[in-house]
């Protein structure tokens, strides 16, 4: 089992989600979350103002997936948070060792 963990701009949010959901994934889960790559911000102008945005707006997903399925799960992420400009975001890949739905009690690739 592996989570899979991307990093996208917010706008792409229901993109990825209805790609991941076509390929089978079942859940995900989705946090707003504050941060900068390469980008390093940017400077905006508020009442004349001058002041800098450091961290940019971001949503992150989680989904927990058999092993079988992350390079789809890979593939669909990359193609539907992809917009060609930077801040586009990342994909991070982890091992699970063990999973556990709490409600039945299963256990490794049958609690996801």
């Amino acid at each position: 089992m592996k989570m899979v963990v991307a990093v996208i701009k917010p706008f792409k949010l229901d993109d990825v989600r209805e790609a991941l959901s076509d390929i089978g994934v079942q859940g995900i889960t989705v946090t707003e979350v504050k941060g900068f790559g390469r980008q390093k911000g940017h400077t905006e102008l508020y009442r004349g103002a001058e002041y800098v945005v450091d961290f940019l707006p971001k949503v992150k997903i989680e989904a927990a997936v058999n092993d079988d399925l992350v390079e789809r799960v890979i593939e669909s992420i990359t193609k539907a948070a992809n917009t060609g400009k930077i801040g586009d975001g990342k994909i991070f890949v982890f091992n699970i060792e063990q999973s556990i739905r709490i409600r039945t009690g299963e256990t490794g690739n049958d609690a996801l």
